[in-house]
């Protein structure tokens, strides 16, 4: 027995039991399924619900769905999925849920407008859909609800196939992290095709002009990647159904003691982790607390643009409306290519982070330039704008010029760059802070994730509302997020604290991750 009280044998031992890379880059690729809807999302829906008479004011509360969904649904399934005895194992029933939900809420948001129009909706787009819009709201929730479903335990599921290894969980997450980049460049380019409907024709109606039918047929092409990842995944990759805890407390074998250690705490009620969370606020450490506001207007300052960034072409680049013409329709789909080119360079840039760091010298002093980096972004969407309406083609009902239209393009890909760095260093930073409090590191994610959260769920109530005082469109709420990225920005240089000496700089890319879904 002292062989297996050995602690490098016991190393061994979970070694031998790991699950190959291979493994972990099927699982993690299901990430791709699920960004390739998320990117959908941003892309085409806020145009869409335009489309079925949802006023621009008002359309902006659709998207409350999100941030609602992500506090209540991602603990509650993370709890249950730790504690799942299905002959399934624990993870694979909630992912498998999670994918079935996508497949109806797909179903709702594509087939809204037939439905409704079968219902006595009045069938040309741009006119008040109430039947439609009904159908439409619900899809919408249930998709973000499915959406956030899958999130937790893919990712939980990974860290099983890992071992409890730092070095392949690091390796897990780094496939996630590369496959959300497929799935957001996949979508992205997916949704500013213009004739994607021609190759499922039955997708055009009475009902679903050409518009609908290509959100139709994108969402049909995201859900069927997804069933495809998912099934090669899940058939590839078994799990051990978790079995109840051995009743004796001697020493046994290696594998039941480290089902015990998994499983300690597992008698908590659910409602322990709230009241964690909202008992962390008093014990925050001075570092969190700022960190939390610094990243808090970061993300004031990103709302803004990420819901409405497809809709700000249409409407102010290309000078359309909803449902007049197909000028709007061509600025959505050339924000959709601008995207598509944002998560290229996201993806190029993640890489460079660690050189950024030791460049710059600290943490703060990257992510304060990459705030103001921001700013003047969302600033220039102002001169942009105004290109766009001083042009000729303002006059004549054409697409703007080949000038405007390259430098609101360039504005997408530059904001790759400090959309990389908000994706890995706050996230980073609670990691480092989490080391020197009670708290413990889920804990600090938590409360950071709140941070996230609020200013999705400002931005979704206030935007609408604050935009239609100043006569409509985007700009007025993307003034409020440059001057919240100013903001943050100043706070990270000046006030953020630097990670302890002792923990390198570098080293905080492989604590990093992502809030998206």
């Amino acid at each position: 027995m002292e062989g297996v009280k050995n602690p490098l044998l016991r190393r061994q031992q979970r070694r031998i039991r790991q699950k190959p890379l291979w493994k972990l880059a099927l699982v993690a690729s299901i990430a791709a399924g699920i960004q390739f809807g998320w990117a959908l999302q941003l892309s085409l829906l806020t145009p869409y619900v335009q489309r079925l008479g949802i006023p621009h004011t008002w359309a902006a509360f659709i998207w409350l769905c999100g941030p609602v969904s992500g506090i209540a649904v991602q603990p509650l399934v993370g709890y249950h999925s730790d504690r799942c005895r299905s002959r399934w194992g624990r993870r694979r029933p909630f992912i498998l849920g999670g994918v079935a939900l996508v497949a109806i809420a797909v179903f709702l948001i594509g087939f809204a407008a037939d439905i409704g129009g079968a219902a006595g909706d009045p069938l040309e787009m741009g006119t008040k859909k109430p039947r439609a819009i009904a159908i439409f709201v619900v899809g919408f929730w249930i998709l973000d609800i499915a959406n956030n479903t899958l999130q937790s335990p893919c990712r939980a599921f990974l860290a099983d196939l890992a071992g409890k290894d730092q070095r392949r969980t690091r390796s897990g997450n780094a496939f996630y992290s590369f496959f959300m980049a497929v799935g957001n460049v996949i979508g992205f380019a997916t949704g500013s095709m213009t004739h994607l409907h021609k190759l499922l024709p039955f997708t055009k109606t009475t009902a679903c002009d050409i518009y609908c039918a290509n959100l139709k047929t994108c969402f049909i092409f995201s859900v069927l990647l997804l069933l495809l990842l998912t099934t090669v995944a899940l058939a590839s990759v078994h799990e051990k159904p978790l079995r109840p805890p051995p009743p004796a407390t001697e020493a046994g074998e290696d594998e039941e003691e480290e089902e015990e250690e998994d499983e300690e705490g597992d008698e908590s009620p659910p409602v322990a982790f709230i009241w964690e969370i909202l008992a962390a606020f008093k014990d925050l450490t001075r570092p969190m607390r700022v960190l939390l506001l610094v990243t808090f207007l970061n993300w004031l300052a990103w709302f803004p643009f990420l819901l409405f960034d497809t809709d700000w072409m249409g409407r102010e680049v290309y000078g359309g409306e909803v449902g007049q013409g197909k000028l709007y329709d061509l600025g959505v789909r050339a924000g959709s290519l601008g995207l598509m080119f944002n998560s290229i360079v996201l993806g190029l840039t993640s890489l460079s982070v660690a050189f950024g760091l030791s460049k710059l010298g600290a943490v703060r002093r990257l992510w304060g330039c990459s705030n103001f980096l921001l700013a003047i972004c969302l600033a220039m969407t102002v001169l942009v704008t105004k290109m766009a309406e001083n042009s000729e083609s303002s006059k004549t009902d054409t697409p703007p010029p080949a000038g405007v239209r390259a430098s609101a393009t360039v504005l997408f890909a530059l904001l790759g760059i400090p959309l990389a760095v908000t994706y890995s260093v706050p996230y980073a930073l609670a990691a480092i802070f989490s080391y020197s409090s009670d708290s413990g590191l889920g804990l600090s994610m938590g409360v950071l994730n709140l941070a996230v959260v609020l200013p999705q769920i400002v931005v979704s109530i206030a935007s609408g509302p604050w935009d239609a005082l100043f006569g409509g469109g985007n700009l007025p709420a993307f003034i409020v997020g440059a001057l919240a990225a100013a903001a943050s920005g100043f706070l990270a240089l000046t006030v953020l604290p630097s990670p302890p000496p002792e923990i390198p700089s570098s080293s905080i890319l492989r604590t990093s991750s992502s809030p998206f879904p």
